[in-house]
């Protein structure tokens, strides 16, 4: 019987499947049930060098996604041969540039929580070639009524989109500017690098591309209008392909057998498939490192007055769905700071410490460690905590810390009802 069974166990096909976040790496391998099998994971160590700047290692990080995934094929105990595909998700705006020759990188990964190019986000939202730009796309709306040129109308900067950031890299960084020129240098995502590291090919895919800043989701295109306004040469930019595709296949030397990728997806657009959010109208939320509040919007961009964010879901084929989505920066990382501070002393307690108490005691927390996104908009918002009274103690500070996150979901869903034609009737 135990042969019978080992025999069955390694005739039957395997999926992995690679989440590269913020804060961790996680791999699972499912069968073909869809019935995860084995799961590992490892924290990803954020670096904070200056003031406002957040990095990642790009060494230390290929160095843990290798030992993540290693480690869960040897605790699987299957062949590495069965595992039919590897599927990836990865985190957004968080940006590398390096030698498309050599691999060799010009700089450590710049997070989507950086705000090192907040000076520059401000002088370009108020410079006359963003208000020209905005009065024109104003004008042309007024006259053809597209939704692209609404979208235009208020178009504003943001630190969490690449632009800026990989602008600052471009004039700051020695040696990378001459190299964009001459075409030797190379911009990517996360998912962009980890797919050039598996495969050696400069790719990534639409929803991926979607939250650059820079890629037009109107024309499904890198935005020739904003790699000219910010002289940014095309050469940079990775070929943008399908989500579900053949994104190359991993070396027999690395995992112990040749996988090939089968899909590559930005991190809010896999939990909003994998939720089943397949019609117009379908709604999630994700709390992790930020809170993420995506809509399925169908086969239409969103143009958006409050700063939700118009967003490409995915493209197989025929199939191109879009997605609007409204964001909170600052959520997870707001209880790994209170267990810093002493607030807490395990992540477990803050449940139970919040429910010892009736209600805050008028303790208000502002939840804005990176700014405050939409509906609000003000990236020079602080953190901090309001109404603190000589009676305030722990519980109600954990108690404020938890409202507040619920308060900016609320924000968020509001905003979503100001501005789209759906009626919500579940959050998945």
């Amino acid at each position: 019987m135990t042969t019978i069974r080992v025999t069955n166990f390694q005739r039957m096909k395997y999926v992995a499947a690679l989440d590269v976040g913020t804060t961790t790496v996680r791999c699972h391998i499912l069968d073909e049930n869809a019935v995860t099998i084995v799961s590992s994971a490892e924290k990803v160590e954020l670096l904070y060098p200056k003031s406002g700047y957040v990095e990642i290692d790009p060494d230390d990080l290929w160095t843990t996604i290798c030992k993540v995934c290693k480690y869960c094929i040897q605790e699987s105990g299957i062949d590495p041969k069965l595992i039919s595909c590897l599927g990836i998700s990865s985190q957004r705006g968080t940006f590398l540039t390096w030698d498309l020759e050599t691999g060799k990188h010009y700089h450590k990964f710049i997070t989507w929580k950086d705000l090192r190019a907040d000076t520059m986000v401000k002088e370009w939202n108020s410079s006359f070639t963003m208000k020209t730009l905005r009065a024109g796309s104003n004008a042309l709306y007024a006259f053809f009524r597209s939704k692209r040129f609404l979208a235009g109308s208020v178009l504003k900067l943001m630190n969490t989109q690449t632009t800026l950031r990989l602008l600052w890299a471009v004039q700051n960084v020695p040696g990378l500017q001459e190299a964009a020129i001459r075409g030797k240098a190379v911009y990517g995502g996360v998912d962009c690098w980890l797919l050039y590291k598996l495969t050696g090919k400069h790719v990534t895919d639409v929803s991926s591309a979607s939250a650059t800043g820079l890629f037009d989701p109107f024309t499904m295109e890198w935005a020739g209008w904003a790699l000219g306004i910010f002289k940014l040469p095309r050469s940079l930019f990775p070929e943008v392909r399908d989500t579900a595709g053949n994104f190359g296949t991993v070396p027999k030397d690395l995992f112990g057998a040749e996988i090939p990728i089968f899909c590559s997806m930005a991190d809010q657009a896999a939990s909003l498939y994998g939720s089943g959010c397949f019609k117009p109208g379908d709604l999630k939320v994700t709390m992790g490192t930020g809170s993420f509040l995506n809509v399925n919007t169908g086969q239409e961009p969103h143009a958006s007055v409050t700063g939700l964010y118009p967003l490409v879901g995915w493209r197989l084929g025929s199939e191109l769905v879009y997605v609007v989505e409204g964001a909170s920066n600052d959520t997870g990382s707001l209880i790994e700071w209170a267990k810093f501070l002493g607030i807490i002393n395990q992540f477990s307690e803050t449940s139970d410490l919040a429910n010892s108490v009736e209600d805050s005691n008028g303790v208000y927390f502002v939840p804005a460690f990176s700014g405050l996104q939409a509906p609000i908009n003000d990236p020079l918002a602080a953190a901090g905590f309001l109404g603190l009274k000589p009676t305030s103690g722990k519980a109600h500070l954990t108690r404020s810390l938890l409202e507040s996150l619920v308060f900016r979901i609320l924000l968020l869903y509001k905003a979503l009802l100001n501005e789209t034609r759906f009626s919500y009737q579940r959050i998945r």
